[in-house]
C-alpha cells in the first residue's frame, strides 16, 4: 500500500531488473520541494498478464504510470490498457526508439536489460574496484569473506598496486598488511585459505624499495623500516603466518605488477580446482 499523501503515486514500469526511469522520476521530483509523491517501481515486467493487476492498482490509487518498456508488444499493450482506463501513461523510451529506428534504418532489438548485459563486465569492474579500494590495508575485517582474493604481505611488496590491477580484471580484493610481532586478526584464519595469497620478496630488493620510499617522503637517517636485520625478521615473520594459515606464497622479486597479478590468479584458481 502507498502511504497517505495528497498526491497521486507514480508507478514506474520497466522490463529489466534496473530502472533508469525510477532515477529520472526522483531527479525530477527533487525540483518540487515540499512535496512527497509516492513512487513505486515494477521491475521485470515482461508478460502481458503482469499488466492487468498493475493497471487495477493504478485505477484504485489514481496513479500516474511512467514506463521504459523496450518491448514494442509490451509497450503498446500498456499504453492501450492505460488509455482505456483514463490513466496517464508517460512513455520515456518509445518516442526515442521510434525516432532512432527511422534514423538508423533498423528495428530495435526490444530486449529488456540488454544494456546491462552488454556492459556487464564494466559493471563488475566498477564494483570490484570500489570494493578493493574500500578494503585497502586490511580495513573492514568483517567483510573480508566477500573478497575473491585476499593478499598478505609486509610493507612495500606492492599489495595495493597488485590489488587494484586485479580489481581492473573484476576481482574483488582485500589486502592485509603483515607487521612484525603484531598478531594478525583471527578473521584471517577463518577465511577460505584457497583464496588467500601471501606475497614475499628477497630482503635486498625490499630494502631498496623501502629506502626509495623513505627518500620520497623526505625522511632522513636510519630507522627500523630500513634496518636490514628488521627487514629479514619481518619477512620471516610473514612466512610463519603463511605457513600457519596454509596460504599460497608468491615471490614478487623482480616481477612487474602484471606478472604478479597473473600468478596470484593462477594460484587461486588452481587451488579452487584441486581442493574443491
Amino acid at each position: 500500500m502507498q502511504p497517505e499523501t495528497p498526491y497521486p503515486p507514480i508507478f514506474v514500469v520497466t522490463g529489466s531488473l534496473q530502472s533508469v526511469g525510477e532515477q529520472l522520476v526522483h531527479t525530477i521530483l527533487a525540483q518540487f520541494q515540499g512535496t512527497d509523491v509516492p513512487v513505486k517501481t515494477y521491475f521485470y515486467v515482461r508478460e502481458l498478464n503482469q499488466l492487468e493487476p498493475l493497471i487495477m492498482e493504478a485505477i484504485t490509487t489514481n496513479a500516474i504510470i511512467v514506463h521504459t518498456m523496450v518491448s514494442s508488444e509490451m509497450r503498446q499493450a500498456l499504453v492501450s490498457m492505460a488509455q482505456a482506463q483514463g490513466i496517464m501513461a508517460i512513455d520515456l523510451a518509445g518516442p526515442l526508439m521510434d525516432y532512432l529506428s527511422g534514423l538508423l534504418g533498423q528495428e530495435p532489438a526490444g530486449l529488456p536489460g540488454l544494456y546491462h548485459t552488454l556492459h556487464e563486465t564494466e559493471f563488475k569492474r566498477n564494483e570490484a574496484v570500489e570494493f578493493t579500494l574500500a578494503h585497502d590495508d586490511g580495513v573492514k575485517a568483517e567483510e573480508w569473506r566477500q573478497a575473491d582474493i585476499v593478499l598478505l604481505g609486509v610493507s612495500r611488496v606492492y599489495k595495493t598496486p597488485v590489488s587494484v590491477y586485479l580489481a581492473m580484471l573484476t576481482w574483488k580484493v582485500v589486502n592485509v598488511p603483515i607487521v612484525l610481532n603484531v598478531p594478525p586478526r583471527q578473521e584471517l584464519f577463518e577465511l577460505d585459505r584457497r583464496r588467500v595469497v601471501g606475497l614475499t620478496i628477497e630482503p635486498a630488493q625490499l630494502l631498496q624499495h623501502r629506502q626509495y620510499r623513505q627518500r620520497q617522503l623526505g625522511v632522513q637517517g636510519r630507522s627500523p623500516y630500513i634496518d636490514p636485520l628488521k627487514v629479514y625478521e619481518e619477512l620471516e615473520y610473514a612466512r610463519k603466518i603463511y605457513r600457519r594459515g596454509g596460504f599460497t606464497t608468491i615471490d614478487v622479486t623482480d616481477k612487474p605488477i602484471e606478472t604478479t597479478a597473473d600468478e596470484v590468479v593462477a594460484a587461486v584458481l588452481r587451488r579452487l580446482k584441486s581442493e574443491a
